[in-house]
């Protein structure tokens, strides 16, 4: 039995999974990977068990690829694969409850991580299709169109691969920026741990990119289950919250909006 369990971020390149990796590493008894020789500290470069080359993660590219999504049928469903990851990352964890690794591929690997690590818990962070394509298009030459329909066609893989993990949350880039602390609050409760210092340096990066993709009226209708809507706008839309405790989903969605919000356990 490991000593420590694994909280997984995943989301599309873009989305503000390097942001809510940081929160999650700012919560007491919640290790991160820092420092290390890779782009962002993301654990996928650090491990040699599951084969992460030039033709893997690429932004607008890995989610709908059939090959990178590891499901419980995947071949890496192995005790090695374990073994391996545990042995590349160890180094690079510092003591902890809880370890946070963040990687955007985690987003195509949480059927195969949660047989892997039974105990780990799943973050998907989302952000509105028009902002991640505009984002997204410094790295691929792809009509923001195109761009928009992969987002869409990778939520509704995220979409069923959600209902077969038992703890997991989907976190909106938009409402994180607008409650910091609400959203903090939540990650602490969604982990049964404290909640940690007032957060500082969010800001809300959208207003950059409005205008210059936007969804059309089939887009738009596939988009609003996540609560987005064309021209940037956001949408009311339920939390996704899952976990084994009814007690958990209740405290996650019962975090009140408040700047000096405290839902975590003390």
């Amino acid at each position: 039995m490991l000593s420590h369990r694994y909280v997984f971020v995943g989301g599309l390149h873009r989305s503000g999974t390097s942001l809510v990796a940081r929160l999650i590493a700012g919560l007491p008894g919640v290790a991160a990977i820092t420092d290390a020789p890779v782009p962002e500290n993301e654990g996928v470069y650090l491990q040699g068990a599951i084969a992460h080359t030039a033709l893997h993660g690429a932004p607008m590219r890995f989610a709908t690829d059939p090959g990178q999504h590891h499901a419980e049928d995947s071949a890496c469903n192995r005790l090695e694969t374990r073994q391996r990851i545990e042995a590349d990352w160890a180094p690079h964890f510092g003591p902890g409850h809880w370890r946070v690794e963040k990687s955007p591929v985690n987003l195509t690997r949480m059927r195969l991580y949660q047989q892997l690590f039974p105990l780990s818990q799943f973050v998907v962070v989302t952000r509105h299709p028009e902002a991640v394509a505009m984002a997204s298009a410094k790295w691929v030459d792809l009509a923001p169109g195109v761009m928009l329909t992969h987002w869409l066609d990778a939520h509704d893989i995220v979409a069923d691969d959600l209902r077969h993990l038992h703890s997991a949350l989907v976190l909106r880039y938009e409402d994180l920026v607008a409650d910091p602390a609400r959203a903090v609050a939540r990650l602490a409760a969604f982990l049964q741990v404290a909640t940690s210092a007032p957060v500082t340096d969010v800001h809300d990066g959208n207003a950059r990119y409005a205008g210059h993709a936007r969804l059309d009226e089939a887009q738009s209708r596939r988009a609003a289950p996540w609560g987005y809507g064309a021209g940037m706008s956001v949408l009311p839309t339920r939390l996704y919250v899952r976990h084994a405790l009814r007690s958990v989903r209740e405290q996650v969605a019962s975090c009140p909006a408040s700047s000096a919000v405290a839902c975590g356990p003390e």
